[in-house]
C-alpha cells in the first residue's frame, strides 16, 4: 500500500530543499523525523510538516499503523520562479530569480497489513426542506388540536429543550395564525 502526499508552490529553491530530502530518502518515520529536527536546514521544517501529513493520510484514511511505514520516495520538482529585477551600475538591471519548488512524497510499509481499501465515512442523506417544513405544520396542527398555544410567553417547550422541538421553534413564525 502506498500513501502519497504532496507540498506544491514552497518558496524555497529546489537544490535547497534537495539537500534536506536526500537525508530522509528510504528511512523509517521515526527516523527521518528526528533527523529532520536536529538538521540545521530551513527547508526541514516544510519536509517533516510533509512527512507528518503522510502519516495522518496513512493512519485516517487506511488505519495504517506509523511504525509500519517507511518514505519509499520522495522528490523534488523545480515549481513556479518568480523574476525580479534590481539595478545595476550604467543603468542596467540584473535579474533575480526567486525559485519554488514541488514536494513530493511515497510512503509504504515495511510489512504488508494487506488493507487495501480507503476507509469511507457514512454520509447522511440530505434534507429535504419540504419534509421539514411539512413536519411542522403536522406539529402545529397538532398543537392546535390539542389546545396548546404556539405563544407560551417566554418560556420555552420541554420539546425545546430536549431538542426535538427545534424545527417547530423555527417554523412557527411561518407556519400561520
Amino acid at each position: 500500500m502506498e500513501i502519497k502526499a504532496s507540498l506544491n508552490h514552497l518558496r524555497m529553491g529546489p537544490r535547497k530543499v534537495r539537500l534536506v530530502v536526500d537525508v530522509v530518502r528510504g528511512m523509517t518515520i521515526d527516523k527521518s523525523l528526528d533527523q529532520l529536527q536536529f538538521l540545521n536546514k530551513l527547508a526541514a521544517d516544510p519536509v517533516k510538516k510533509l512527512i507528518l501529513s503522510a502519516v495522518a493520510n496513512a493512519e485516517h484514511n487506511f488505519s495504517l499503523a506509523k511504525d509500519n511505514l517507511y518514505i519509499k520516495e520522495i522528490k523534488v520538482d523545480g515549481g513556479v520562479t518568480l523574476k525580479r529585477w534590481m539595478p545595476k551600475a550604467h543603468g542596467r538591471a540584473t535579474v533575480i530569480r526567486k525559485r519554488g519548488s514541488h514536494v513530493h512524497v511515497t510512503l509504504a510499509e515495511i510489512v504488508e497489513s494487506g488493507k487495501k481499501e480507503a476507509r469511507k465515512d457514512k454520509v447522511d442523506a440530505p434534507v429535504k426542506l419540504e419534509t421539514v417544513v411539512a413536519e411542522a405544520e403536522k406539529r402545529a396542527k397538532s398543537a392546535k388540536k390539542d389546545g396548546k398555544s404556539s405563544k407560551d410567553g417566554g418560556k420555552v417547550n420541554a420539546d425545546v429543550k430536549s431538542g426535538k422541538g427545534f424545527t417547530n421553534k423555527v417554523f412557527n413564525r411561518k407556519v400561520g395564525s
